[in-house]
C-alpha cells in the first residue's frame, strides 16, 4: 500500500489537519444470503427511497484475525410496551440483513408492560429456535426500566430484574456484577436522573460495555443539551466508564430491521457464536452507526478501538477502514476526533475523507488533557438534528462513532 502525505491548512472550524491517505484495496461484491456471516459481503436494508442492496466487505483492511456482521440488540415485542408477536421478530431481522439480534423486553414493577415469568423463558425458547450458530446468532436480553434513572439493557443472563428487586442503580449493578452478563446505558439524557448522573461504581466497570449513541433515528451526542445537559458521552466516560459506543433501533413496532436509518451496531467477531459475540462485546470490538451495511475498523497506534492504549503523551497514528460498497465510493464525509471537555466534546482535528479509503493521520494526545478518545465519522452536508453548543464541529449529521480508546500511563 502506497502512502502519500498531504498537509492542509485549517477546517472551517479553525482545527489544524495533518492527513495521510491511502486508497483502499478492490471491493467484494459477491452475492449474498441476508443474516449469514459466511457472506463476503454485507447488507443494506430498505429504505423509503431504496431497495436493499450490497454493502462493504466483511474484511477489514487494517486488522486481521476478525470479520463484520451487524447487530440489533435492543427490540422490543408484545411482551412488554411493542405492537409486534415475538415470534416474528428474529425472522425479520434476519431478513433485513442482520446478522445477531437480541430481544429485549422491558422489565418493570409487578410486570406491568413489562416481562413476567413465562414470557422471560419464552424470549429464550424464541432466541434458542431462531439461533444458528456460524450464521446468525440471536439472543435473549431485557431492559431494566426506571421512569426517573433510565433504562439499563442486559444480555447473556440467565435470569432477569425488574424494579422490584432492582429498585436503584446500586441494586442494579449489585445484581449485573453477579449475574454474569453485560449490560448498556440506554438511550442515554432522555430520563431526568441519568443513571444517577453516571455516577461511578468501580465493581462493574468491565460489564458495563455499551452506550447507546444511536438510538432509532437519533444520535445522542447532545441529547438533552438544549434544557442544559451535558453531552451524555462527554457524562459517561468523564465519570470512569468505558464503553463501547453502540446503535440501535429500539424497535417497539413490527419492522424490526427495517427501514435504513434505525440504529446498528457493527462487531467484529471470531466467529458468529453467542459465545465470540459475547467475547466481542466485552473486549469493545465494535461500532455505533445507523447506516446499514458500513464496515468501520480503526485502529491507534495498532491498538483496536474500545482496547486500552498506553500513552501519557505524545503523537498517535489513527488508522481507519471505513466502507459501504461500491455505491459510497468516493462519498465525502469526515473524521471528527472527540476528546474530553467539561460539557461537550473537544474536537483538536477534522479530516475531510472519502468513504472507500483507508485514512491515516497523526495526532498528539496528553493524558493531562482527559483520558479518552472516540472518532466521529459524519456527513457534513446534513445538520444534526440535535445539536451541541453553537458551531461545533459535530453539529453536523452522524454517520459512526468508534468505540473509545481508554489512556493509562
Amino acid at each position: 500500500m502506497t502512502h502519500t502525505h498531504a498537509e492542509t491548512g485549517h477546517t472551517p472550524t479553525g482545527t489544524s489537519r495533518r492527513t495521510l491517505i491511502a486508497a483502499a484495496g478492490g471491493l467484494l461484491t459477491l452475492a449474498a444470503a441476508p443474516g449469514t456471516a459466511h457472506a463476503a459481503t454485507t447488507s443494506r436494508a430498505a429504505g423509503p427511497n431504496q431497495a436493499a442492496g450490497t454493502g462493504a466487505s466483511r474484511a477489514s483492511l487494517i486488522t486481521q484475525g476478525t470479520t463484520l456482521v451487524h447487530a440489533d440488540l435492543h427490540n422490543h415485542t408484545l411482551m412488554s410496551d411493542g405492537d409486534g408477536d415475538p415470534a416474528l421478530a428474529f425472522a425479520s431481522m434476519r431478513e433485513a440483513g442482520l446478522d445477531v439480534a437480541a430481544l429485549t423486553d422491558h422489565s418493570t414493577l409487578f410486570s406491568i408492560e413489562g416481562l413476567s415469568r413465562s414470557e422471560w423463558d419464552r424470549t429464550g425458547q424464541l432466541a434458542d429456535a431462531a439461533d444458528d450458530p456460524g450464521q446468525y446468532t440471536a439472543i435473549r436480553g431485557f431492559e431494566w426500566s426506571h421512569p426517573l434513572l433510565g433504562h439499563v439493557n442486559v444480555w447473556f443472563t440467565g435470569n432477569y430484574t425488574d424494579l422490584l428487586q432492582s429498585s436503584s442503580m446500586s441494586r442494579l449493578y449489585d445484581w449485573i456484577g453477579s449475574s454474569g452478563g453485560v449490560a448498556g446505558f440506554n438511550h442515554p439524557g432522555r430520563e431526568v436522573g441519568r443513571f444517577d448522573n453516571f455516577r461511578y461504581v468501580a465493581g462493574v466497570r468491565e460489564p458495563m460495555i455499551g452506550l447507546e449513541m444511536f438510538n432509532r433515528g437519533d444520535d445522542y451526542l447532545f441529547d438533552g443539551w438544549g434544557s442544559g445537559q451535558t453531552s451524555p458521552l462527554v457524562a459517561c466516560l468523564n465519570a470512569g466508564w468505558r464503553p463501547g459506543l453502540t446503535g440501535v433501533s429500539d424497535e417497539h413496532g413490527t419492522n424490526w430491521g427495517f427501514p435504513e436509518g434505525k440504529g446498528r451496531t457493527g462487531l467484529w467477531v471470531t466467529q458468529n457464536t453467542r459465545q465470540e459475540v459475547l467475547a466481542a462485546m466485552r473486549a469493545r470490538r465494535f461500532f455505533a452507526t445507523r447506516v446499514s451495511g458500513l464496515r468501520l475498523d480503526a485502529t491507534a497506534n495498532g491498538v483496536r478501538m474500545g482496547a486500552v492504549l498506553r500513552l501519557t503523551r505524545g503523537d498517535v497514528t489513527f488508522s481507519v477502514d471505513l466502507d459501504r460498497g461500491p455505491d459510497w465510493v468516493g462519498r465525502p464525509l469526515r473524521i471528527q476526533v472527540l476528546r474530553p471537555g467539561s460539557d461537550a466534546p473537544v474536537v483538536p482535528e477534522v479530516l475531510e475523507i472519502e468513504a472507500g479509503r483507508v485514512t491515516s493521520f497523526t495526532v498528539p494526545l496528553d493524558i493531562a488533557d482527559g483520558h479518552w478518545v472516540v472518532l466521529r465519522i459524519s456527513d457534513p452536508t446534513q445538520p444534526n438534528a440535535s445539536p451541541g453548543p453553537a458551531n461545533h464541529p459535530c453539529n453536523d449529521w452522524g454517520v459512526a462513532y468508534t468505540s473509545p480508546w481508554f489512556l493509562q500511563p
